[in-house]
């Protein structure tokens, strides 16, 4: 199958490494978990009949849209955009559980400092201080893991909007107003707890998540305050191991990060903390498989929560659809010394539904998929290839667009053409930015 990699990148764009997968909204989402299939079943079956014919002879605004990675929501308050995840009756979200990864993420740095309570407190001041590395400020994902690692080690502060998720800068005196000192209790002692700093990761042309920007900070933090810092956290690999490589492998501080990526999954051998894999198999078949069930005309969770002729079928210990934002979630796994060997492969296809569908059934039809930033980690070295190995099993031609992670225009001007596609993935730049994409469909 031809796989079109339009990668047009700005000379000057800063390689940032990031890994931000789609999320739920930290309070508007987290009341609603359910597994209500039976609706968005009944929902994509209603218009299904115009979504079959060929490309060109439906109105674009008809056509199956699939938002993924970044959540349409407003990036101050998390607030859900539904007139964009309700755009049309064959448009939905494909993300992963964000409140229950980063209740993983935190989880999981607490059970270290249980585990290493005897070396832990590397000056042995009793305080076991930790820098954390913010992807972008205003993305419900680096909220939520931000929110999950303070609420965790007992640093978290309440707010108007819940858990403070703000930057503090540097806090070595503990008088940040952001966060607060915690206290834990391990091996028979009480250690107190300081978020020693924190900054949003974004280089100078605008990119978040910046790995390069990670690397610097820790190496002035260490520069200001090296043996105070007993442990690196970061909202994702990317800069996670940005900052292992950079100082903290070779001072011997535990470095958490987030995604799972192969690098930060073999690193694990060689001191990386652990890590988070936001199951990106299950949610990259999600991505292509609702388009694929619309373009059929079939039951929406075909292949999903039932099996396709195929014998295709996800089991709801790995995902959960959330009816009220019209969202398919992944849950998440813990990836630590015990567990890492598991997860070697980041682009290996979730068994389940590793099924080639039969052409004659499944004709080919053409997609139109982004990625936000063709230098963002997680999503060019893991979730484009695992797109890109279920393309080919669900008979999908996508065309793949790279973003520069700056600006929403880098992408949205090479959608000039969307009759040309049967169907369509947007990876926004900013998740407030749905609008720049369905007005382009609208027309």
């Amino acid at each position: 199958m031809r796989k079109a990699l339009a990668l047009t990148l700005a000379a000057a764009m800063a390689l940032s490494l990031a890994a931000c997968g789609g999320t739920t909204s930290s309070e508007s989402t987290a009341a609603s978990g359910g597994t209500s299939e039976a609706a968005a079943s009944s929902e994509a079956t209603e218009a299904t009949d115009d979504t079959t014919a060929e490309a060109g002879t439906v109105a674009n605004k008809d056509k199956p849209l699939i938002w993924f990675n970044r959540q349409p929501s407003n990036s101050t308050t998390g607030e859900l955009d539904q007139a964009a995840l309700s755009f049309n009756d064959n448009t939905y979200y494909v993300g992963f559980d964000a409140n229950q990864g980063a209740e993983l993420q935190g989880q999981m740095v607490a059970d270290y400092i249980a585990a290493h309570a005897d070396v832990i407190d590397r000056n042995g001041d009793g305080v076991i201080g930790y820098v954390l590395a913010i992807g972008d400020i205003g993305h419900n994902d680096s909220i939520a893991r931000t929110r999950g690692v303070r609420s965790a080690l007992g640093t978290a502060v309440e707010g108007d909007n819940g858990i403070v998720s703000d930057p503090v800068g540097t806090n070595t005196d503990g008088t940040a107003t952001a966060v607060q000192d915690g206290t834990i209790e391990a091996g028979g002692q009480t250690f107190t707890v300081r978020e020693l700093a924190s900054q949003e990761m974004k280089n100078s042309a605008g990119a978040t998540w910046d790995a390069a920007t990670a690397g610097n900070a820790i190496n002035t933090w260490a520069a200001s305050f090296g043996d105070e810092i007993d442990i690196v956290v970061s909202n994702n690999d990317g800069m996670g191991m940005s900052m292992f490589n950079g100082w903290s492998q070779a001072n011997g501080v535990p470095t958490f990060g987030y995604d799972a990526n192969a690098d930060a999954v073999a690193a694990i051998a060689n001191g990386y903390g652990g890590t988070i894999s936001q199951h990106a198999d299950v949610q990259a078949y999600l991505t292509l498989r609702l388009i694929r069930n619309a373009l059929d005309g079939v039951d929406i969770n075909t292949g999903i929560s039932t099996p396709d002729d195929a014998g295709n079928v996800l089991s709801e210990d790995v995902y959960y659809y959330d009816e009220e934002a019209r969202s398919y979630y992944a849950l998440n796994v813990a990836v630590t010394a015990d567990n890492y060997t598991e997860f070697t492969d980041s682009t290996k296809t979730y068994a389940p539904v590793s099924n080639q569908l039969d052409a004659t059934a499944h004709p080919e039809k053409s997609v139109w998929l982004d990625i936000y930033n063709a230098a963002d980690n997680f999503l060019s070295a893991t979730y484009q290839p695992l797109l890109e190995n279920y393309d080919d099993l669900l008979n999908l031609n996508v065309e793949y667009i790279g973003g520069d992670g700056q600006t929403e225009a880098n992408i949205t001007n090479r959608l000039s053409n969307p009759s040309a596609y049967d169907a369509f993935a947007i990876n926004m730049v900013k998740t407030d930015n749905a609008a720049s994409y369905t007005s382009l469909l609208s027309q």
